[in-house]
């Protein structure tokens, strides 16, 4: 197993049973993993990172956005401990607030502390290194079908509107968490192979001029479509999650159909898609390791690795 250019990996650690923060600096190592999602931040690993050629996606908890929108200074202290102390660290991004639903009594805060991150980052001469974004997710599509038609609903186009031009005017990226796995659960019409990114002349959707053999290239370029009608068209989409779990959610949650899901989509993220063709997408598979204590069932076993470090399946990340 090792990772070609674009690809990453989110490391979760909602599990009791998790090797220790250098251990799994030490296996993305071992495994050529160039990148890595987080979503606190931990100093151990942080500390871990220290030193390595891990470029890393460092994630603004949902719970310090209040804080850090209500005055520079919070954020700057949230900079200076959590990023400046770590000068030995490949931070790539930082991800304020994940999946900020626009009904959540936080949601006011997300885009004053994108802001507040972002005043951080450019004083500390950072501001060409690291970009400030935050991560969204296919709920704020209105419509995705075909892609062409792909638009934010309303609620969260007065959510992502300041936010589409803030990316822009940094040119920052659009960093979205895509399921198909989701999509097909919830939608038995959606044919798997479409959703596991396995070409079949059955199951194409055409959307003049382009064609689409897989589910996860139609989302995507549903978001780009959604960006192009929010004034967010120059805008780079990264993908901060994408994955298929091994067990737990019936039949179709099994170690084959992740293993050919992931495995599909390494190679569908380096051509790009129809809107974007031959520009490969940054996509970061969810997850590193099963985790025992998230919720609902289907929730533990994503992970590429067993908590043991042995891999799941054989895959190819390259």
């Amino acid at each position: 197993m090792t990772a070609g250019a674009q690809m990453g990996v989110c490391y979760g650690t909602l599990g009791d049973n998790l090797p220790s923060e250098q251990e799994v600096v030490d296996l993305f190592n071992q495994y050529n993993i160039r990148r890595m999602r987080i979503y606190d931040p931990n100093p151990r690993t942080l500390q871990a990172l220290g030193g390595s050629s891990i470029e890393l996606m460092l994630g603004v908890p949902n719970s310090d956005l209040p804080s850090i929108s209500s005055s520079q200074a919070n954020a700057d202290a949230w900079v200076q401990n959590n990023v400046l102390k770590y000068s030995d660290v490949k931070f790539r991004y930082i991800a304020v607030g994940n999946e900020v639903k626009p009904g959540d009594d936080f949601a006011p805060a997300l885009f004053p502390a994108m802001q507040n991150i972002q005043n951080s980052i450019s004083a500390a001469g950072l501001g060409n290194q690291i970009k400030v974004s935050t991560v969204t997710f296919a709920a704020a599509l209105g419509e995705s079908y075909p892609p062409s038609r792909g638009v934010f609903n309303a609620e969260y186009q007065s959510l992502l509107a300041p936010i589409i031009s803030f990316l822009a005017s940094n040119q920052s990226p659009f960093l979205v968490n895509l399921y198909p796995y989701f999509s097909r659960a919830e939608n038995n019409d959606i044919p798997l192979n479409y959703a596991l990114l396995v070409p079949d002349p059955s199951a194409t959707v055409s959307d003049p001029p382009f064609e689409y053999n897989n589910l996860f290239a139609a989302m995507v370029d549903a978001v780009y479509s959604a960006l192009e009608k929010a004034g967010g068209g120059s805008l780079d989409i990264v993908v901060a999650e994408s994955g298929w779990p091994s067990a737990g959610g019936g039949p179709e949650t099994n170690i084959d159909n992740a293993r050919t899901y992931n495995t599909n989509l390494v190679q569908q993220v380096k051509n790009g898609t129809p809107k974007r063709p031959g520009r490969p997408i940054e996509t970061y598979i969810f997850a590193t390791f099963d985790e025992n204590q998230k919720q609902p069932e289907y929730e533990k076993f994503w992970g590429l690795f067993l908590p043991s470090k042995q891999p799941k399946y054989q895959i190819q990340l390259e």
